[in-house]
Formats: structure tokens, C-alpha cells, sequence
């Protein structure tokens, strides 16, 4: 294509603006502009400086939970032995408490024979090992001896333990049913009213919610902020992606968005650090969200998508935006190249016949694409976060654990940068996700009783994983049209919700086989890779507009190759 494969901006001393009306329409195309303007210039930098920041802050609302709602470790008072200071490992819990792997068990102890008759106030000392039985009985009076002291949860602050730390799981399923309803109704808005407006007010609203949350007087109470929280925030991820997709040219879209979601895991590490500064969750959920109020400012000073802005007719703010691109990247840009832009727009939108909001024609012609989109979304979601759960291979605490986790996504961010380009969005996306199914596999057959191997498997099976989302993310962004792209997005986003209500289930299949989670991964991701090879094919596509042009995708391509190149296209 003229519009995707001409050189780079630097190289293009020709000035597109005098030049005489092109005889190919589809020269006059956005991306062409992108490419004149400089494909990643300063003002686009500055964009993607200004929408790193929300990106950033939700991926700390997204999982603050893991935090504010994470279990304490503690052990049973024992009233014969401890006192006051007693510390959680104490001589005496070598006898009295029994183990649990490695630690001491959370919500049992030994019974001791003397103890129903036991005065205390004759100063008799009966704790001695042979006073314990093996009989195990649960802690009497809910009453416990912390490990960490200065560690606040929601699960000692309302007193949620043993019994009801199922309590403390609903927080997680809470959080992505939020997500599940916020994440289309977001895209709508993208969709509708714009994107810089969505990712404003879902910043905004987020952020007040999650302030409110800090205040919660019980646990139903931060439930109900935990969902209203993620609902209007949990589409400033894709939202983000989005716009950074629509604002460059095609030749830097893969380096632009590497950079956006490094962000993510940037918020994931700063999340772990603050959680880890501030063990107290209502400061923390203050600290975390406060500084996000910023994004108030978002509503005057992020510029809005000009490919929106064309596809809902609103053509001078289109212009100004350009043209203060060519000014802020210091090129030139003339009023007729603009008008020459608006009206093949104005050719595309009336020719396609098509409403401005065409969601029931996308399900009809893009059903199988969508469902497969929706099925490969779940399957990422699932092993993204099937595999965070097992953080705790990892030696260390679980601050630093996170941290970890999250450190081992950036390379993945920028894998896509070597194998997009060069193999093509289909082949990356597929190998990416057989690697990390073969790792899983490998994992069952490196056997506990070589650490060092599993947990070398499992960062590279985490690792290739978050490659595979990042170009899942960047595929399903340009296999829909612009009027459509939030909404079809943020829809396929919502079917993986499914994914990670599931995950955080899969524990319990290793209690009937160890491996059972493992291969679960594994299968899901190497039948699902298989699956995305019936996409179409859009490495330097220009994004499609109408339904039309995205449904033509990958039949089109081929057939146009030869006279989408620019060379064969000057006069």
C-alpha cells in the first residue's frame, strides 16, 4: 500500500502537498499523513506520554486486591503458653501447633489434655510438650498471633479467617465481574462519545471510588466499591491501547504499543512497592489512587483520535489536530491535502451504506472472527493468570513475588518488536502461545525435584504468554473498523473475564492431579494457537474504516499488493 509502505518520514524530502491530486484514492488515507507528518514524532510522544499514565494507574486498580484483600499469616494463640509479646515462631509451637508444608497451620492446634482444668491464675505451668495429644482441634475464639504486626487486610481488619477466607477470594471474583460489565459499557463510550472522553472519565471515576473504598466500614461495603471501582475503570486499558493504535503510522504501531503496556507492568511494580511501604490497606488504597485524580485534566489536554473524529463526520477538529501535529513535529501540511483527506472520508462513509454505529452488520459479518477472537481471549487470560498464581514457586515475600512477576512481562512487552514485522501477526500470535503451552508441559515433566528448571520454564512460559497478548491486542485492533474497533475490542476483553474468574479455580485440580493444572494451560493454549491461524493476515494494513473494508482484509491485501505500492502509485 501507498499509505503503509512508502519511506520513512525522514527520507521523504517530497512535499505531499504540492504535489497533483493523486490518481489512487487510496493515497489520501490517514496513514499516508501519519507517514508525511513523522509516523512517530514528537507530538505523537507526547500523546503517548500523556495516556502511559492512566495506563500505568490501572494496572494498579486493576489488582490492588491482591493486596487489600490477601490473607495474614498467623497461627492460633495458644492461651497456656503465649503472652503479650510472644513472637509468631516461639519454642513451644514446635509441640502445640501442627505443620502445614513448611509452615505453621493457620487455624489448628493440639489439643492439650490439662488444659480444661488448667487455672491460670495459680501460676501452673502446663505448657509442655507432654501435656499435647495429636489431636488437632480448631483455634478457640478466633483468636490468633500475627507474623506480621504492621500488616492490615481486610482479613484481620474484619476479621475474615479460616473458614470464611473464601470471603477473601469473592474479592477477586468481584473485581473481573466488574470488569466483565464495565469493560463493554466503556467501549461503548469510546465508541460513542470518544476516546480521550472515556479514558477521562473512567480514570476519574475510578479514582473517586476507589478513595471511597478506603473508607469502607465492612466487608460488604468493599465489596460493592470493589465492583464500581472496576466497572469504570477497566476500560482504560484497552481504551489506551486503542488510541495509541490510531495515532501512529503503520510502520512504528508495534514499537508505540510496546512502550504503552511496558506502563502496566510499571504500575504492577509500583503497586508492589507501595503495598510493601504501606502494609496498612486503606493508606495504601489513598496513596494508589489519589495521585490518579490528575486525570481530571484529561478531559482539556488529551487531544481525541482523528480516525474517531473522521469516522463520526467531525472533520474541522480532525483538521486542527493535524495540523497542530505538523506543527508540534515541525512539517509542513497543506489546507488541500486536508481537504483531499475529508473527502475520500466523506466517499468511504457514504459509500459504505452503513449506520454510524453498525454493531448488529459487524456480528453478521464478523461472527466467526469475533467468536474466535473472544475463545483466544479467554484462553490468554486464563493461562496469564493461571500462571501469576503460581507465584509462589518463587522464593522470597510476596511483595517482592509480585514485583518479580510483574518485571518478567516487560520483555515480553517488546517481543513483538522482532517477530511481528517479520513473521507476520497470525504466525507471531500462534507460535507465541504453542511456546508457552510447551512450556507448561515441560514443567510437568522437570518435576519438583528440579526447581531451578520449572522456575526457569515458568518465567518463559509467563514471559512468551504476555508476547502473546500484547500481539492479541494488536491484531484485534486492526481486524475491526475504526467506528467499531473499541467496542468489538472491549467485547472480546469481556469474554476473557471468563478466563480469569476461571483461573483463580484451577488450584483445586491439583488436589485430584498435581499436573492437572499444568496440562489444562497447556492444551487450551496450543489448541487455541492453532485456532488463530483462520484470522487474516494485516501486518502493514492500513486500518480498515467501514465494515466493508474490515471484512475485505485478507482477501483484499493480496490482490491489491502490487498496486498499493508506491513506487507503481506516483504519477
Amino acid at each position: 500500500m501507498a499509505a503503509s509502505e512508502a519511506p520513512p518520514p525522514a527520507e521523504a524530502t517530497v512535499e505531499v502537498q504540492t504535489t497533483a491530486p493523486p490518481k489512487d484514492p487510496e493515497e489520501v488515507t490517514l496513514d499516508a499523513i501519519l507517514k508525511h507528518l513523522g509516523q512517530f514524532g514528537r507530538f505523537q510522544l507526547i500523546i503517548f506520554l500523556l495516556i502511559c499514565l492512566p495506563m500505568m494507574f490501572h494496572a494498579m486498580f486493576s489488582v490492588t486486591y491482591v493486596f487489600t484483600a490477601s490473607t495474614v499469616t498467623h497461627r492460633c494463640h495458644i492461651a497456656e503458653c503465649d503472652s503479650p509479646e510472644s513472637a509468631y515462631v516461639e519454642p513451644w509451637t514446635e509441640f502445640s501447633i501442627p505443620r502445614n508444608g513448611k509452615d505453621l497451620d493457620q487455624c489448628n492446634r493440639y489439643s492439650n489434655d490439662l488444659l480444661p482444668q488448667w487455672n491460670q491464675s495459680a501460676g501452673e505451668d502446663i505448657c509442655l510438650a507432654e501435656h499435647y495429644s495429636a489431636h488437632v482441634e480448631s483455634c478457640p475464639g478466633n483468636k490468633f498471633v500475627f507474623r506480621d504486626r504492621e500488616e492490615l487486610t481486610i482479613s484481620n481488619d474484619f476479621g475474615i479467617y479460616c473458614d470464611e477466607e473464601w470471603k477473601l477470594s469473592l474479592v477477586g471474583t468481584i473485581n473481573n465481574v466488574g470488569q466483565f460489565f464495565g469493560i463493554p459499557i466503556g467501549g461503548y463510550v469510546a465508541d460513542r462519545y470518544g476516546r480521550s472522553f472515556s479514558i477521562a472519565l473512567g480514570g476519574i471515576l475510578g479514582a473517586v471510588l476507589g478513595i471511597v473504598r478506603s473508607f469502607s466500614p465492612s466487608y460488604i461495603w468493599f465489596l460493592v466499591f470493589e465492583f464500581l471501582d472496576n466497572m469504570t475503570s477497566s476500560t482504560l486499558y484497552s481504551t489506551c491501547f486503542v488510541i495509541g493504535i490510531e495515532l501512529v503510522g503503520p510502520k512504528r504501531r508495534v514499537l508505540a504499543c510496546s512502550v504503552i503496556t511496558v506502563f502496566y507492568a510499571v504500575g504492577e511494580v509500583a503497586l508492589a512497592m507501595f503495598a510493601k511501604a504501606y502494609p496498612d490497606w486503606r493508606i495504601l488504597l489513598r496513596i494508589t489512587y489519589t495521585p490518579s485524580l490528575i486525570l481530571l485534566a484529561y478531559f482539556w489536554i488529551l487531544p481525541e483520535s482523528v480516525r474517531w473524529l473522521l469516522s463520526q463526520s467531525k472533520e474541522e477538529r480532525a483538521k486542527g489536530i493535524l495540523r497542530r501535529a505538523a506543527k508540534v513535529n515541525k512539517r509542513k501540511l497543506s489546507d488541500s491535502l486536508l481537504d483531499k483527506l475529508i473527502l475520500a472520508n466523506r466517499d468511504k462513509l457514504e459509500q459504505s451504506a452503513e449506520s454510524r454505529f453498525p454493531i448488529r452488520e459487524a456480528f453478521k459479518n464478523f461472527k466467526w472472527r469475533i467468536a474466535n477472537c473472544s475463545l483466544c481471549w479467554i484462553v490468554h487470560v486464563l493461562v496469564y493468570y493461571g500462571l501469576s498464581l503460581n507465584v509462589v514457586l518463587l522464593d522470597g515475600n510476596k511483595y517482592n513475588n509480585f514485583a518479580y512477576i510483574a518485571l518478567v512481562e516487560i520483555p515480553g512487552f517488546f517481543l513483538p518488536l522482532l517477530i511481528m514485522d517479520r513473521f507476520g501477526r497470525r504466525y507471531s500470535l500462534c507460535g507465541l502461545m504453542i511456546f508457552s503451552g510447551i512450556c507448561c508441559i515441560g514443567t510437568i515433566f522437570a518435576g519438583a525435584d528440579q526447581p531451578v528448571l520449572q522456575l526457569v520454564l515458568f518465567l518463559i512460559g509467563k514471559l512468551t504468554i504476555t508476547a502473546s497478548f500484547q500481539v492479541l491486542y494488536f491484531f484485534a485492533s486492526e481486524i475491526y473498523p475504526t467506528n467499531l474497533r473499541n467496542s468489538l475490542l472491549s467485547f472480546c476483553s469481556m469474554m476473557g473475564r471468563f478466563g480469569s474468574m476461571l483461573a483463580p479455580q484451577t488450584p483445586l485440580l491439583a488436589k485430584y492431579y498435581a499436573s492437572a493444572p499444568a496440562m489444562l494451560f497447556a492444551g487450551a493454549a496450543i489448541v487455541s494457537g492453532c485456532l488463530t491461524l483462520f484470522f487474516p493476515e494485516t501486518t502493514n494494513v492500513i486500518l480498515p474504516t467501514t465494515v466493508q473494508e474490515a471484512d475485505a482484509i485478507g482477501v483484499k491485501t493480496k490482490s491489491s499488493k502490487s498496486q498499493q505500492d508506491p513506487k507503481q502509485t506516483v504519477p
